[in-house]
């Protein structure tokens, strides 16, 4: 892959990532995830999946962003 696809997609990755850690700490505070804290002392799934796919993404994205390549 050339330097200036990989600079591509990694923004789409990075952008992807904050959208998806944006959106789980919105379900954080819902209802349904409030009961579920209350009952199980720990947040949903569905909150736990976007943060960790979110953070992987960023770091994925920034890597293909600011990685140096050969050339």
């Amino acid at each position: 892959m050339d330097k200036q696809a990989s600079r591509i997609v990694g923004l789409v990755l990075a952008v992807v990532g904050v959208g998806l850690l944006i959106w789980g700490y919105q379900m954080s505070s819902s209802v349904g995830n409030e009961l579920t804290k209350t009952f199980t002392g720990s947040s949903s799934n569905a909150v736990m999946y976007r943060y960790i796919g979110g953070a992987a993404s960023l770091a994925a994205g920034s890597f293909l962003f600011f990685r140096k390549t050969k050339g």
